[in-house]
């Protein structure tokens, strides 16, 4: 039988007692990937959030939209820039989260969809807003709609919540698509 007189009893708070070895590389693998995932989240919302405050800051919105005689229910420019840009957001995030589950890899269509919302989503509001060419806004209105049904369709087969985060961006594309047609026949 062995001596009890060699055990000692470890005590948690001792500094003298060695860590186990084995679990610190995984900690610090973890701790990496998640900095690594930080670091793309935070990418992937920066950039579209960033060009679609460009966007507003340099295309600006002439007197055209804020002189017109407008119903109640259209929103002032303030609250289609803050909603713009909240879009832009909700799409970085979920285009991240797609990313994520390699669902760009998967879904090789996904990418150019949401390529396409960028884009027409960065020039929507210059075009209907800014410029007030109402038809060509329309047609842009139409074709992000059509992109960010693409994007919630392919999201939503990657990654369920993904595809969810989307529906605000369509129904606020909607919304504005109403306008547009509004401003069309006014």
């Amino acid at each position: 039988m062995a001596s009890s007189t060699n055990l000692k009893q470890r005590i948690k708070d001792d500094p003298s007692t060695p860590m186990p070895t084995s679990n610190r590389p995984k900690r610090e693998k973890k701790m990496a990937m998640a900095k690594r995932g930080l670091r793309s989240l935070g990418t992937a919302v920066a950039i579209p959030l960033s060009l679609t405050l460009a966007s507003i800051y340099f295309s600006g919105a002439t007197d055209s939209y804020r002189t017109l005689p407008k119903p109640f229910w259209f929103p002032p420019l303030w609250a289609v820039y803050a909603t713009s840009m909240a879009s832009s957001l909700l799409m970085g995030l979920s285009a991240w989260l797609v990313w994520a589950e390699g669902g760009f890899h998967k879904k090789p269509t996904a990418l150019p969809l949401f390529i396409a919302q960028l884009v027409l989503g960065l020039i929507r509001d210059p075009i209907v807003f800014g410029s007030g060419t109402s038809r060509v806004g329309l047609v842009v209105c139409m074709g992000l709609f059509g992109a960010l049904v693409g994007c919630s369709r392919m999201f939503r087969e990657v990654n369920p919540i993904a595809g969810d985060l989307v529906k605000p961006c369509l129904a606020w594309t909607a919304y504005v698509g109403v306008v547009t047609l509004q401003l069309l026949f006014a």
